[in-house]
């Protein structure tokens, strides 16, 4: 066996034991933060809703710190405030997503996920149906882009932010798959006074390069902003290359 290949299996037998911890932990927060979320939402309205919210995140993002996850953002203070923002990242695991949940809390980031999240997952479930995200069908194209719609209206009235990830599915190795253009166009058309942040990720694959058990161990994540720039007047195409170069050519 080489050094290398001996290296790797005893990370993945250490891991073992820490993807047991990692997963009591992040099922506990799921199953406390639900009922804070119900009650957050029902009785104190948006705003407590979104702290609570944010409370989530950070402690999914801390849950990982057990198996020696590290998290760099470069260039946060790149991102427009009191605007509505179109942030496109690439997409490589779940992890991109309580990732970008909470270091880019201050801009109030909505998903637009897969239907399938919306039900059976405590806080997960929850904060997708109440918290502003859309959940689109993916075998439902009128649907899907109905929603899509909404999403954008909504960002466009209230000034937040809606993550999409324009690849559609999960890059397991970290290579980027192409872009497609309908979500984006729509989001486009009907939030026309938005800024669009191209975002990269890099190395959340490596949480799941061996499935979902055990975990990986000892990544960095890194989320790059990019520079924003502001869609109206400008060609969808324009919009769409740009956006897409910027976020792969950062890809490592």
């Amino acid at each position: 066996m080489s050094a290398i290949n001996y290296k790797v299996s005893m990370q993945k037998l250490i891991s073992y034991p820490l993807s047991i911890i990692y997963y009591l932990l992040f099922g506990a927060t799921l199953v406390i933060f639900h009922p804070i979320q119900w009650v957050c939402f029902n009785i104190f309205g948006y705003q407590a809703h979104k702290k609570s919210v944010d409370a989530l995140t950070f402690f999914l993002v801390a849950n990982t710190y057990v198996l020696g996850t590290r998290y760099k953002i470069e260039h946060p203070e790149r991102l427009p405030e009191g605007v509505p923002l179109i942030i496109a990242a690439n997409h490589q695991s779940l992890y991109d997503i309580t990732a970008l949940g909470w270091f880019l809390r201050k801009v109030h980031p909505k998903f637009i996920s897969k239907i399938e999240l919306g039900k059976g997952i405590p806080s997960i479930s929850y904060n997708l149906n109440h918290g502003g995200s859309v959940l689109i069908n993916r075998k439902d194209a009128k649907q899907s882009l109905s929603a899509i719609k909404q999403m954008a209206e909504y960002i466009e009235t209230n000034k937040r932010s809606a993550i999409i990830f324009p690849e559609g599915t999960r890059s397991l190795t970290g290579k980027p798959r192409p872009f497609a253009e309908n979500g984006l166009k729509i989001l486009c058309k009907y939030a026309p006074s938005a800024y669009m942040v191209p975002v990269t990720i890099n190395n959340s694959w490596k949480m799941t390069r061996w499935g979902s058990f055990p975990m990986g161990l000892g990544n960095k994540l890194t989320l790059t902003i990019h520079e924003p720039f502001p869609i109206k007047e400008m060609p969808f195409e324009t919009v769409f290359k740009r956006t897409e170069q910027a976020v792969t050519e950062a890809i490592i």
